[in-house]
């Protein structure tokens, strides 16, 4: 039986055929009449951490009003708890675990990456006639193997690491921005320079023959946890370089959180203005997503857990979509999804295929039948393993089994795999057939969680 969202979406597909059926000859005589696509990345950024799903102490009004002009999914997920994890997931619209870079939660100290032979989104768009740029956050492999340049991307703009210091922008080795192939100096707060350089890229293209992909990947607001005014303390976690100063254990509050993702929403709405300022630049589609579940200062209501857990709180995102005549009118949709249907979904918008060698796992949003399509995910660290399919999930914390009614029950504390044990099975051994066609974990897989001696609330956690 077919639910309320694959009808809706079935709508969709239809509403979008119609429209490409009318424009007809017209539209192939026009200037490539493909749409500009705009990905907005956040880091780190929990469920409710945006006005739109729930915030209540801070305003993000450009990303409000971005979901005012869009659909709003409330049941989507990130590829993994972890952030290089979920970017490949992106990049490749596979799951990660395909791939030995993606097995790392996250890449860290071992030197593996994304193959420059391995199919990628910007890749394929960009081989379809699309410009291709990314600003902000790679994560996917250091030089000389992997970089942005090898995989699809025309022009970079960022930092090639998983977090970055906002003001002294470095990271925990040393390293810091980049343009194309060169080490790059700037002054100024880096939620701010990546918003000056995604707005100058769009003004580039403005008037090109060729439609664009970018993909502007935010740091905001993972940590360290600084505005523009906290130039002493990233001068005092500069002067003790290490992974545990910079992850900044010591520092933050409420009110600079907030002030971070206030930052990063006023660089989503100037963006939205230089486009809707181009000719045809209203026609965009624009994608603004988290790589993962929230961390220690963010909103996960009314969910628990936070990033590096299978917990929804780790891994559900607020994901907006603004595709006018497709997503648009300010809907609410509750299908489910993963990160890497987006990556099918913008391929398909741009024209553009993933090769036959490399089909995507994701699918594009517009078709139908999400709701009988099983979602999976695991991660090392506590031996954690999921599943979801329909309204129900499978989870396992370090030997810990349970089964939800994730729609009514979204706190995950009713435990039903007792009272409904072959609905509890078969999660189970769906999720143990999918595991096996994945790689398995290395015994040197890099694996992040936080423990006792970080969190408070992890007290016992080993």
């Amino acid at each position: 039986m077919s639910s309320r969202r694959d009808v809706l979406l079935a709508g969709v597909a239809g509403t979008l055929s119609a429209g490409l059926a009318m424009t007809g000859a017209p539209a192939a005589a026009r200037r490539d009449a493909r749409p500009n696509i705009v990905f907005i990345m956040a880091d780190d950024l929990g469920y409710a951490d945006l006005s739109c799903f729930g915030r209540r102490d801070y305003e993000t009004p450009h990303c409000d009003a971005l979901a005012a002009r869009g659909t709003r999914f409330t049941h989507s997920y990130a590829n993994s708890p972890v952030c290089s994890a979920t970017r490949l997931g992106l990049i490749t619209g596979r799951y990660q675990y395909r791939l030995d870079a993606g097995l790392e939660e996250p890449i860290g100290p071992r030197h593996t990456g994304l193959p420059p032979s391995e199919p990628t989104l910007p890749g394929i768009l960009k081989g379809a006639g699309y410009t291709t740029a990314l600003i902000g956050k790679w994560h996917l492999g250091g030089l000389p193997d992997y970089g942005p340049l090898k995989s699809g991307y025309d022009h970079f703009w960022g930092y090639r690491g998983g977090g970055i210091d906002y003001l002294a922008h470095r990271d925990a080795t040393g390293d810091g921005l980049w343009e194309n192939g060169h080490r790059i100096e700037q002054d100024g707060y880096l939620t701010r320079l990546l918003g000056d350089q995604a707005e100058a890229f769009v003004e580039r293209q403005s008037g090109a023959a060729s439609p664009f992909f970018l993909s502007l990947h935010f740091s905001a607001p993972h940590w360290p946890w600084e505005t523009p005014d906290d130039a002493a303390e990233a001068q005092r976690i500069l002067d003790q370089p290490s992974y545990r100063a910079l992850a900044h254990f010591d520092g933050g509050s409420m009110a600079t959180y907030a002030e971070m993702v206030r930052r990063m929403d006023a660089e989503v709405g100037r963006l939205i203005a230089a486009l809707d300022a181009m000719p045809g630049g209203r026609e965009t589609i624009i994608v603004f997503t988290s790589d993962n579940g929230g961390e220690r200062f963010s909103d996960v209501w009314p969910f628990t857990g936070r990033k590096t857990e299978l917990l929804e709180g780790g891994i559900r995102v607020p994901t907006i979509i603004r595709w006018p005549g497709v997503f648009d009118g300010g809907t609410v949709l509750d299908v489910p999804h993963m990160t890497m249907d987006l990556a099918a979904t913008l391929a398909s918008a741009g024209g553009a295929r993933f090769p036959e060698a490399r089909p995507p796992d994701g699918w594009d949003l517009r078709s139908g039948g999400f709701s009988s399509r099983p979602m999976f995910w695991r991660y090392k660290h506590l031996d954690q393993k999921a599943a979801r399919l329909g309204r129900y999930k499978y989870l396992s914390i370090a030997g810990n089994d349970f089964l939800f009614d994730i729609v009514a029950d979204p706190m995950e504390r009713a435990n039903l795999k007792d009272r409904e044990p072959q609905r509890f099975a078969d999660l189970r051994d769906r999720w143990a057939r999918w595991n096996a066609d994945m790689l398995p974990y290395r015994d040197d897989t890099f694996t992040h969680g936080f423990h006792g001696d970080e969190l408070a609330d992890h007290f016992g956690v080993q």
